[in-house]
């Protein structure tokens, strides 16, 4: 408060009024307009609607869909907001009124929608993964840091209490040194595995295809790809790893403090040039780390199980039990002294064995609670001024590395016909072992009938050369007329 407003407050004080600022009066528990956030959001029909309603308490002025018919619901729960189908028009338009935005389309477009939207300087929140490849995620990282915006990835458990429990007893030595580490998901519970569809269907007057597709390759419209489905199509999504390692692993990820890997290997079942597998397993390693909270760190393996997949059963799990006792997937961390195992999203974690987890003295808390949601927490960091923010706990500065381990795991699982394990050079996104020569054959079509009580098979592959699908996978080309 400046001279000026000090002496016109102390006269309307003496009449019997105070102006007080808005922040002040919200914290009355009156939220004033101009305390409020101007939020867009982008791919509201899912998820991001799911985060729209979480924000609900803010000025929520504009939404914007490619399928208008998926995305009608929370159009008429928020009648006053304009809609679009394009956000690149929306950011035209709405520029200067924005002050935050909200990304819940597909995997492929969450970067080139968050990008352009940082550097308009405006805040944003994105769904998981944070991104479609590893360079797009270090980009999210980099951007943010240079506009200083207020940034948070939607893996709503990281601002939970299970990953704060998990960190601390880790840190507490609860475990011991850990050299070994698993997580695991149910996922997916969507078509994949899938082919290419020979059929062309007419495109429903309520969706724009060409802007689903957006810096994707072109390809003919099929309701196989959209609403939901699109996790499971290369283009698009980023299968099971990318869908729900975000969240399952982010207890190991946080708890470890890791960074980038330096071996992966991956292995599944058949995927093919248009679709991931049905079940996959990657094995990641990581360097030995700097000692933390007196605690060693030394090299960690740490390795990811979907499609109903599991890995060894521990000994000190009772029988029937199933692993995290959450049937959606968990973690499990192996240390010198014990395990400690939860649920998904690193939900309810205990102690094994058993006996174990009654007797141990948890250590007091000394992580920051959210005690608002991951979505408000986020709400609460864009409003507070750079130099002094708090950071929502899944920006990304922490989710960016963490994406890149995730979405590269992906990659490895695309160039397993390499037949050995990867070396990541993770500084500069790229894998040293794999020469200009190296080719991967990946299935490209596979039918099977039987004739005459005989079976018979046609599959067929396409060659490539590795180290350009490597790049590829790693850094995408985008179709021409979309960039950040």
């Amino acid at each position: 408060m400046d001279r000026r407003q000090f002496i016109r407050n102390t006269a309307l004080t003496a009449a019997g009024f105070m102006i007080m600022p808005s922040h002040v009066i919200s914290g009355l528990g009156h939220i004033a307009p101009s305390d409020k956030l101007n939020i867009v959001g982008i791919g509201v029909g899912g998820r991001g609607g799911g985060v729209i309603r979480a924000v609900s308490s803010q000025n929520i002025i504009a939404l914007c869909d490619v399928d208008w018919k998926y995305s009608k619901k929370i159009f008429e729960e928020f009648p006053d907001a304009k809609k679009y189908y394009d956000w690149r028009k929306m950011f035209d338009e709405l520029g200067k009124s924005i002050d935050a935005v909200v990304v819940g389309t597909p995997d492929h477009t969450h970067a080139i929608i968050s990008i352009n939207a940082m550097k308009m300087g405006k805040h944003v929140y994105c769904e998981k993964p944070l991104t479609h490849s590893v360079w797009e995620s270090r980009q999210m990282a980099e951007i943010a840091r240079e506009y200083k915006v207020a940034t948070q990835m939607g893996n709503q458990g990281n601002s939970g209490e299970g990953i704060r429990q998990v960190c601390e007893w880790v840190w507490d030595g609860a475990i011991g040194e850990i050299r070994e580490a698993h997580a695991w998901t149910n996922r997916p519970i969507w078509p994949q595995g899938l082919e290419r569809p020979k059929e062309v269907m007419q495109v429903p007057d309520t969706l724009n295809w060409d802007l689903f597709l957006g810096p994707a390759k072109e390809r003919p419209y099929h309701s196989i790809y959209t609403p939901w489905n699109w996790r499971g199509w290369w283009d698009f999504g980023t299968g099971a790893l990318g869908d729900m390692a975000c969240h399952i692993m982010d207890p190991i990820f946080m708890s470890l403090n890791l960074k980038y890997p330096v071996k992966v290997q991956g292995t599944s079942s058949q995927f093919n040039t248009e679709s991931p597998p049905l079940a996959e397993v990657v094995k990641y390693v990581f360097p030995a780390r700097e000692k933390f909270h007196k605690l060693k760190m030394p090299e960690v393996s740490v390795t990811w199980w979907d499609g109903g997949l599991l890995p060894p059963r521990p000994e000190e799990l009772p029988d029937g039990e199933i692993m995290g006792r959450d049937s959606n997937g968990g973690c499990l961390l192996i240390g010198s002294k014990g395990k400690i195992m939860t649920g998904c999203y690193g939900k309810d974690p205990f102690l094994l064995p058993l006996d174990y987890d009654k007797d141990y003295k948890r250590p007091a808390p000394s992580m920051r609670r959210v005690t608002t949601s991951h979505e408000m927490d986020w709400v609460r960091a864009c409003k507070e001024s750079p130099a002094g923010r708090m950071e929502a706990s899944s920006h990304f500065g922490y989710s960016g590395p963490m994406n890149e381990m995730v979405v590269m795991g992906v990659v490895a699982v695309r160039l397993q016909d390499l037949k050995r394990e990867l070396l990541w050079d993770g500084e500069n996104m790229r894998f040293t072992n794999i020469s200009d020569s190296d080719e991967i054959r990946v299935v490209k079509s596979d039918k099977f009938e039987v004739i005459d009580g005989h079976p018979h098979f046609d599959t067929q592959h396409e060659t490539m050369n590795a180290k350009a699908a490597a790049e590829e996978y790693i850094r995408h080309t985008y179709r021409q007329g979309w960039t950040m």
